[in-house]
């Protein structure tokens, strides 16, 4: 489910190289689009074939991938969809649908029974979103006896797994009594929701990239994607009807996916958000030509080291230096084109656990959240010079609501920290904390979006 460009340079090359490796071909992908036909409608006339080109340093040749054998459109064939999810064939439901794809309450960490299309599919029609299309083929799978099923989170939010049992659960729950009792017992005794860590860079396909695929290749294939040759994911051995063995293929099943995830999300993610909002800021199209800038890169690094580590436990075996400095490394990458603007968007859904969980600890700490403070500023500074129309976002309408229209750093610093969907209220009362984002907000806002500016803004940065 969410058959974008990461699904397809992610699960379906892990899962395909696994077969290889074990010489087991049974396994095959049935791809679900959420927001868009667009996918389906490239992989049909390709019988689901499609390329993967690696750029950069250590890249392999193009390789066409074989293993999805069906893409369908979600929003236009809903009940179908269900229908593939309840199929005694189906073992295994992957989840790559961004964080805003859960329609869940970040604060609660539960279902938002008030999104307008969960309403609708707890309503009775062909359910539309993720979470309602996942428990509607489970309550089928109940009343057929199709037989235990996995259902695998590869999104980027902590306890992954515990998260999206909780989701389906709670929407189990606000079912019919008639509907929801049998379906919770089944759940219980059928359904595993194993936690992962998921990681590779993966951009926007654009037209550039498809001719240089047409180049390499000598065809034409509209469904190609663009990725970095580094590729991660670790998971949590909790499978209730078997699996690919995915670790033939270079997964890393482990005990503490939970510190892969911290690690992922405070560091990399966090940084990612970093460059990208700091970037715009400062008129920078990629996130490699953000991090080619001194100070923004610093930033980058003392936030890592000097604040996210100290406030996370790593998991065995991962040196906290050695992989900030990879994760610059990747971040240089050119050949990606990684836009500022598309990492940059949904910042509502992602601040929170990238940045704000860091700011959260390092105060807790006793220490002073510096730099976590300048991504979080520029982040708000991003919202607020945004008209709402262009600002990708699903609560882009509720942030302009906040806002005063003098946006200045007195108005806006205050504006945002009360918007509770995003900053939780100690955060929000916390003066120095405050004080931080006022001074960043101002440094950010007087040295905006031009070369000449350029210079004086990374020297703020850099003398703090």
């Amino acid at each position: 489910m969410g058959l974008g460009a990461f699904a397809r340079a992610h699960t379906a090359v892990f899962t395909e190289d696994a077969m290889l490796a074990a010489n087991d071909p049974q396994w095959g992908i049935v791809g679900v689009t959420q927001r868009s036909d667009a996918v389906a409608r490239q992989l049909a006339p390709q019988d689901g074939l499609f390329t993967v080109a690696e750029r950069g340093d250590g890249a392999a040749p193009a390789r066409i991938v074989s293993g999805i054998v069906e893409a369908i459109s979600g929003r236009d064939n809903p009940e179908l969809v269900v229908d593939r999810i309840g199929a005694a064939a189906a073992k295994i439901v992957t989840l790559t649908i961004t964080e805003k794809g859960y329609r869940f309450n970040p604060q609660t960490r539960t279902l938002d029974l008030d999104d307008a299309e969960t309403i609708a599919d707890l309503g009775g029609r062909p359910p539309l979103t993720a979470i309602g299309q996942i428990t509607r083929g489970l309550q089928q799978r109940c009343r057929t006896g199709a037989g235990p099923v996995t259902v695998v989170s590869c999104d980027n939010l902590p306890g992954n797994g515990e998260l999206t049992g909780t989701l389906v659960r709670n929407f189990a729950e606000a079912l019919p009594a008639r509907e929801s009792d049998d379906l919770l017992v089944w759940i219980a005794a059928n359904v595993a929701f194993p936690s992962t860590m998921v990681d590779r860079m993966v951009p926007a396909t654009t037209d550039a990239d498809l001719a240089a695929v047409e180049r390499e290749l000598g065809l034409r294939d509209e469904a190609a994607v663009v990725a970095e040759p580094f590729k991660q994911w670790v998971i949590e051995d909790n499978f209730a009807a078997g699996r690919p063995r995915w670790e033939d293929a270079g997964a890393l099943f482990s005990n503490d996916v939970a510190a892969w995830e911290s690690a992922k999300l405070r560091l990399l993610n966090a940084s990612h958000s970093m460059l990208a909002y700091l970037g715009l800021a400062a008129g920078k199209a990629t996130i490699a030509d953000a991090v080619g800038v001194d100070a923004f890169r610093t930033a980058c690094r003392r936030m890592m080291l000097e604040e996210a580590l100290p406030s996370i436990t790593l998991p065995a075996g991962l040196d906290g230096g050695q992989y900030c400095d990879e994760v610059l490394r990747r971040f240089a990458n050119p050949a990606l084109g990684h836009t500022t603007a598309k990492v940059g968007s949904d910042g509502s859904q992602k601040i929170g656990l990238r940045l704000l969980a860091t700011v959260r600890g390092t105060l807790d700490a006793g220490r002073e959240p510096k730099w976590a403070a300048l991504a979080v500023a520029a982040w708000m500074h991003h919202v607020a010079g945004t008209p709402a129309t262009d600002l990708n976002d699903p609560l882009a309408k509720e942030l302009q609501a906040v806002l005063p229209e003098d946006r200045t750093a007195d108005t806006v610093v205050p504006a945002l920290l009360g918007f509770r969907p995003v900053v939780e209220a100690y955060l929000a009362g916390h003066e120095e904390f405050r004080n931080l984002l006022l001074h960043w907000y101002r440094i950010i806002d007087n040295n905006k979006a031009s070369d000449s500016r350029l210079a004086s803004l990374g020297n703020e940065i850099n003398h703090g």
